[in-house]
């Protein structure tokens, strides 16, 4: 059971204080939410007044179980080491050792190091704490404020549980245009999604149409874990936080059934005594303290009697649950300090499929920072009155992350050699066109982080083999003439 999207058992498990501030009354949960009308100048959705004939049409939680998951997630990040292994491990290797935003163009560049280095922004150090709430939350959603005379741009953060409304192009569900946004006074904003390289003729009417009631200022809105046709994102930690904490507390159960192992029950026996007798020496006699001297007679015996629970040893069934978890992070056990029954081979191996999820979430990462560096530098050269073609290489922002995990560069290097003699003995024997082998050639020596255009780096190739001949081809010395002391052409006396 998901017990955190019920409301009972919310409360029951954390009793008054945090239940109180995440708890929804109960009448949220029986009772159907409309929006007062005319609440949202501009927003005349097509669909008000309807409802989806099955609910199979929704595609996210509700609001309340949106803002529960999300106090969810901070506080099992907060306070349990499994969660909180599950988020920070990924950025470890994610962020360790930092990212860089690159353009070939010179001012454009500049533009860049100013943005990412802006005292408010220090994208440098808080890119990490947004990647990690990002994780945590599933959605990132940045306001603009754009310095009218340079262009320059700020960010400042929107707290995702602050977030009402996502809405959608109603021509394409799949793509958001405006976020709604509830503050602290109850205010509801409305902020327009940038969408680089969109303009009004992108979208139809409706959509043109709704845009324009969004008048409280541009944002960026970035989600992941959701779906197509869904409009919000979800936590990583969504489908772990029941068993994060049923772990939790099979280790604290463990801890206690070890405190009461550790205790000792002494047994009296009192030889040929009645009732009254035991229970005038019961009376009297006190806990023995450690390092002390207990004199008695034959008629009294002492045993030391500890608890035994005959319970089964635990551990496997920690083990089963903690990989479980992990598993569904795609996190190998012996990465969360477990040895287990691994080698290096197979840790090799189990460390494959952790760094594909690793570079997917990598590749958002990249897709994030790129399109807020696009937008940079497009509004710089807009208010500079400078045309932009977005197809120019120069002006294309490049986010750069380094290597996930250190390569073998000497296995590399020796399966780069094998493949060069092997691509060129098949030439050599017609059986590979030369583009083939030099594009095999490249594939290998990618790896390495080298890339190599097959096409033109043949074409070079061959130009430098021409160029070679001619230095090298033979050429006839002019005849000399029969007598060295003959000159051609002076007359000699």
């Amino acid at each position: 059971m998901v017990w955190f999207l019920d409301p009972a058992l919310w409360m029951a498990r954390f009793g008054g204080g945090l239940s109180q501030v995440s708890a929804a009354p109960p009448a949220v949960a029986t009772q159907r939410l409309v929006e007062a009308a005319g609440a949202d100048a501009g927003l005349d959705d097509e669909d008000a007044g309807w409802r989806p004939i099955s609910a199979d049409a929704q595609r996210d939680l509700t609001l309340v179980s949106q803002s529960r998951m999300q106090k969810l997630a901070a506080f099992a990040w907060e306070r349990n080491r499994l969660a909180n292994r599950l988020i920070e491990l990924p950025l470890a290797f994610l962020l360790a050792e930092g990212w860089r935003l690159e353009a070939d163009d010179a001012e454009a560049q500049g533009w860049l190091d100013g943005f990412v280095r802006d005292p408010i922004n220090r994208l440098d150090r808080k890119f990490k704490m947004y990647a990690r709430e990002l994780a945590l939350f599933g959605e990132l959603c940045f306001q603009v404020f754009e310095n009218e005379a340079s262009g320059a741009i700020r960010l400042g953060y929107i707290d995702p549980a602050s977030i009402d409304k996502i809405i959608t192009d109603p021509d394409n569900a799949a793509q958001p245009i405006g976020v709604v946004v509830r503050r602290a006074n109850g205010r509801r904003k409305l902020y327009r999604v940038i969408i680089v390289g969109a303009d009004d003729d992108s979208f139809g009417p409706a959509a043109i149409r709704l845009r324009q009631g969004f008048t409280d200022g541009d944002c960026f809105f970035f989600r992941v874990n959701g779906l197509a046709l869904g409009k919000r994102g979800r936590s990583d930690l969504l489908s772990a936080l029941d068993k994060c904490d049923a772990y939790e507390e099979m280790l604290f159960g463990e801890i206690e059934r070890t405190e009461l192992q550790r205790t000792v029950l002494w047994d009296v026996t009192i030889d040929g005594a009645d009732q009254a007798e035991v229970d005038e020496r019961a009376a009297k006699i006190d806990t023995p303290r450690p390092r002390t001297v207990r004199v008695h007679n034959e008629r009294e015996k002492w045993d030391a009697v500890t608890p035994t629970f005959n319970a089964s040893d635990s551990g496997e069934a920690l083990r089963n649950l903690r990989n479980d978890v992990l598993g569904g992070s795609t996190i190998p056990e012996h990465w969360y300090g477990a040895g287990g029954n691994v080698n290096r081979a197979s840790a090799s191996e189990m460390a494959t499929p952790t760094m594909k999820m690793l570079t997917d979430r990598q590749t958002d990462l990249k897709h994030i920072l790129e399109e807020i560096g696009g937008y940079v530098v497009w509004r710089r050269r807009a208010v500079l009155d400078r045309t932009t073609d977005p197809g120019d290489p120069a002006l294309q922002v490049r986010a750069v992350f380094p290597d996930l995990a250190t390569k073998d560069v000497a296995a590399m290097a020796q399966a780069l050699a094998q493949t060069v003699t092997a691509a060129a003995g098949a030439v050599m024997q017609r059986l590979m066109a030369r583009e083939t082998a030099v594009s095999l050639i490249a594939l290998v020596a990618s790896q390495l982080g080298l890339k190599i255009d097959a096409k033109s780096e043949l074409a070079k190739a061959m130009e430098d083999e021409r160029a070679a001949a001619e230095a090298d081809a033979y050429q006839e010395p002019p005849d000399e003439p029969a007598d060295p002391g003959v000159v051609p052409g002076v007359v000699n006396g």
